[in-house]
């Protein structure tokens, strides 16, 4: 990200230099020491986390090797990969685990309510065409429907808008049923976190210490046993 900035590019280009292939030389020593330790390593390259690992530190290593006016797009775009590393990060968090449990139990139910909208914006959008008689930016239906998606998540860029009183009371409309299209999945996800924590509360003491560790925990952080629910 500083690298994206002329004036701190021009200014720390040795000092970026220098803190990039050192957190890349870290990152593949994790890497490799990964693959050796993981029982099949073969499923860990070839998994999302495995992927991600090798996106991290794969162009820092194809950069020097790339030259010419015609390849520099392939360099910025290569570069521009290493901001998968922000992934990493969660899996080091409990609290990300949890979500990922939640979306993951809350998924046919944020579906199918997804699929509702998609159907409720292609309606609202053919609506505002008809109403607007192609005019005034509503062109088309998928132009109309750009507008009711705008409209419904209460972004409003202000690009394309209704003029007849119709088309008004209908934005007003899609406005209002923004916020609720906007809160459902978030009560939804909400709902499965609180039962999933429910559920699983009690298997994160360890049984010899007592001590409550963090969701997903494999060994105790306090006496170092292994957990046997974790």
């Amino acid at each position: 990200m500083f690298e994206s900035v002329p004036a701190w590019r021009e200014s720390f280009q040795e000092e970026l230099f220098y803190i990039e292939w050192g957190f890349t030389i870290l990152f593949t020593i994790e890497y490799l020491l990964r693959i050796i330790i993981s029982p099949r390593p073969l499923k860990y390259i070839f998994s999302w986390w495995g992927i991600i690992d090798l996106i991290s530190i794969v162009p820092t290593f194809i950069s020097p090797f790339i030259s010419g006016y015609a390849s520099l797009r392939v360099v910025r775009a290569a570069r521009l990969l290493r901001i998968f590393r922000i992934l990493k990060l969660s899996r080091f968090t409990s609290e990300s685990q949890l979500l990922a449990h939640s979306l993951k139990a809350s998924y046919y139910k944020i579906m199918v309510f997804l699929f509702f909208v998609v159907l409720m914006m292609v309606m609202a959008g053919t609506v505002m065409y008809v109403i607007e008689g192609g005019e005034h930016g509503f062109d088309s239906i998928p132009a109309s429907i750009y507008w009711a998606i705008v409209t419904t998540t209460t972004v409003g860029y202000g690009d394309v808008v209704p003029y007849t009183v119709f088309g008004k009371m209908l934005s007003s409309v899609m406005m209002i049923l923004g916020y609720a299209i906007i809160a459902v999945p978030t009560g939804l996800i909400s709902v499965e976190m609180a039962r999933f924590k429910d559920n699983h509360e009690d298997d994160n003491l360890c049984e010899n210490c007592q001590h409550d560790n963090p969701f997903g925990s494999v060994y105790c952080n306090q006496c170092g046993k292994e957990m046997i629910n974790g």
